[in-house]
């Protein structure tokens, strides 16, 4: 039976290469693609043409397409750890990667409407969910229901990028990709901690009501292009790495 091809296209650097990524060699061609050594932070986004985080049903789901999915899988795979905020898991339910852990960002505690669920393989004490330690203990009331193991950390409600990157390196986990939402993206950016900006622009024209990344004008993040790959839908790739 054949398969519908996948092909995707490298623009920057202009190699004009392609690669049909429903396969093995073009998924290693993928792979090569997004492949970095050594400790990082990545935010791995999508966004409309319009700069929205969401689509008409008010998720990321009808922006999304099998070769951004692809793109999410060869990023987490690398990664050590995936950090998402609680309000995102709540929206758009979260499905926890087979490989890296994923780290839930918390700051009141509360978790009531999560839903989570399993890639094959995977194990739910991969879950970390990391709170203010005022809020430590309720949250562990609440984990036990997920299986999941609670990261405290000094500070309010408004937990600093810092302070979480911390608590993850001490654990062992400095391959970071955050996936969001908006609110914990802009975090991230303003604090000046991500090296590398993985941007799907998907070809919709949608009112922006949740713009994929807020910044402002004196914090706005310097970066230069590093990669773009474009597919025959339409969308766009693009890794953009913080400049010095």
């Amino acid at each position: 039976m054949t398969h519908a091809p996948l092909l995707v296209t490298e623009v920057v650097p202009r190699s004009l290469s392609a690669a049909d990524v429903a396969t093995e060699h073009g998924r290693e061609w993928l792979r090569a693609r997004y492949a970095r050594e050594g400790s990082y932070v990545r935010l791995n986004m999508i966004t409309s043409l319009t700069g929205s985080a969401a689509g008409e049903d008010g998720t990321s789901e009808t922006l999304t397409s099998r070769i951004d999915r692809g793109i999410l899988g060869v990023i987490r795979r690398d990664a050590d750890v995936v950090v998402v905020g609680a309000q995102s898991v709540r929206a758009e339910g979260y499905v926890v990667p087979r490989t890296a852990r994923l780290a839930i960002v918390t700051g009141s505690g509360r978790l009531a409407g999560h839903r989570l669920s399993l890639e094959p393989g995977a194990e739910s004490d991969r879950v970390l969910l990391i709170c203010p330690a005022t809020v430590a203990d309720e949250v562990s009331r609440s984990a036990a229901a997920y299986g999941a193991v609670v990261v405290p950390v000094a500070g309010d409600a408004h937990l600093s990028p810092r302070a979480i990157l911390d608590a993850l390196a001490a654990r062992g986990l400095t391959r970071v990709v955050c996936e969001g939402g908006p609110t914990l993206a802009a975090q991230f950016a303003a604090a000046g901690v991500i090296d590398e900006y993985c941007v799907s622009v998907a070809p919709v024209i949608e009112p922006a009501h949740a713009p994929f990344l807020s910044v402002t004008a004196e914090g706005r993040p310097r970066t230069e292009v590093a990669g773009m790959l474009v597919d025959e839908a339409g969308f766009s790739f693009l890794r953009l790495r913080a400049r010095e």
